[in-house]
């Protein structure tokens, strides 16, 4: 079985601009042969000159709009997109925005949405995105399906379905293939509640719905994705601080209006995992600094009285723990054991070998009979100070008088 490439599950068109050159609503009228022959004795060179022109512009008109249509209708399309370009383009939007003809063709009241272009260039939005799509396809990778693009490849429920199972280990009791609108939007109903449930007791806020998921929201998509990476705690890091402008149309009154808000899609990794508890690091942070030093030196005591042993020394907590290996050493002096080298990176060139380091010295703190520490590997590894405090302290409790 071959690779499954996720737009592959869309059906195929069956009218419309992209099953043929001509819509559904074109019009064809059959000329006389008594007709023909009249124009062509009589020789109306600009009779056929203005047909031409007009049924070349018919045809443009006919492409924007998506069928051909009467000149009213063709008009009616040409000045909303108009409106919705003026709207968008006006002193107070603060860049240019690119609608498409469907972007502006709202009901009235109707609301939509899209990133503004700046801000899908910004380098940590693309990060962000390229760190899901990774994310993803890591997980689906069994499925032998890939992700290429979150908006076209998510919407419809197919991928979702998979990845919720995949992650939560679970199977939903939905179609495997739905083609119909109202099908897909009944699989996506059925995924976004399995999502909901696991979530909302987490106190995770719910920024989408069946919906924005269906009407190829990225931003929703980016939220959603967002809050399963950090629920199912995903060896991955997503960048901090990502915020995008949106851009929102609205038809009122037959005409549009546009505003832009900022959506934040993430903050930082401490928040989105939903540690709302708080402990004597964050008082020490907020408002104990100069503490805070006095216990930075008596870490930095204890682990470099352990880790002198082996002609090391630590001058720098955040940095020098980052990669993992001074973690797995000094584990092995508290203990009393050597750690057989090819079990970690003695030398990590890479994020994912100092996650493996760090990792597996949470694992060899499990063996000696801690609790599991609170911090992930992904925060030692990314330079989280207080992540790096926490689990050190947690050594210099039980092994404090070790010597």
């Amino acid at each position: 079985m071959g690779t499954v490439h996720a737009r592959s599950l869309e059906p195929l068109p069956s009218s419309g601009t992209d099953f043929g050159a001509l819509g559904e609503e074109a019009e064809f009228v059959e000329v006389e042969p008594e007709a023909k022959q009249e124009i062509l004795e009589n020789k109306d060179v600009s009779g056929l000159w203005n047909t031409s022109i007009m049924k070349k512009d018919e045809s443009f008109l006919g492409k924007l709009g998506g069928t051909l249509a009467r000149k009213k209708k063709t008009r009616e399309v040409t000045d909303l997109q108009e409106e919705g370009k003026s709207a968008i383009n006006s002193p107070m939007a603060p860049a240019l925005v690119d609608i498409h003809p469907e972007d502006t063709q709202l009901e009235e009241n109707e609301e939509r949405t899209m990133i503004d272009p700046t801000s899908r260039e910004d380098p940590k939005f693309k990060e962000l995105v390229k760190v899901l799509l990774d994310w993803i396809n890591d997980v689906l990778a069994e499925e032998r399906i890939i992700v290429k693009q979150l908006e076209e490849d998510l919407y419809d429920g197919q991928v979702l379905q998979k990845l919720l199972e995949k992650l939560a280990n679970c199977k939903l009791n939905v179609a495997e293939v739905t083609q119909s609108e109202i099908g897909q939007k009944q699989k996506l109903q059925t995924v976004l509640e399995a999502v909901q449930d696991l979530l909302r007791p987490h106190g995770w806020p719910l920024r989408w719905n069946v919906d924005s998921i269906h009407g190829k929201n990225l931003v929703s998509i980016l939220h959603l994705l967002v809050s399963l990476a950090m629920h199912f705690r995903a060896p991955i890091h997503l960048p901090e601080h990502v915020a995008v402008q949106v851009v929102v149309v609205r038809k009122r009154e037959g005409l549009l209006h546009s505003s832009h808000i900022s959506e934040e899609l993430t903050t930082t990794t401490e928040i989105m995992m939903g540690r709302f508890e708080r402990d004597a690091f964050d008082t020490l942070f907020d408002h104990a600094p100069d503490k805070l030093n006095l216990v930075k030196k008596s870490l930095i005591t204890f682990v470099n009285k352990h880790l002198n042993k082996l002609n090391l020394e630590v001058t720098d907590l955040e940095t020098q723990f980052a990669d993992g290996v001074y973690l797995v050493l000094l584990l092995g002096l508290l203990e009393n054991y050597f750690v057989p080298l090819h079990n970690f990176y003695l030398t990590p060139d890479s994020f994912d070998q100092k996650v493996h380091n760090v990792a597996f010295a949470f694992e060899l703190m499990l063996d000696g009979g801690l609790k599991k520490p609170k911090a992930r590997p992904e925060d030692v590894v990314n330079l989280d100070l207080k992540s790096t405090l926490r689990v050190l302290y947690t050594l210099f409790t039980k092994y404090k008088d070790v010597e």
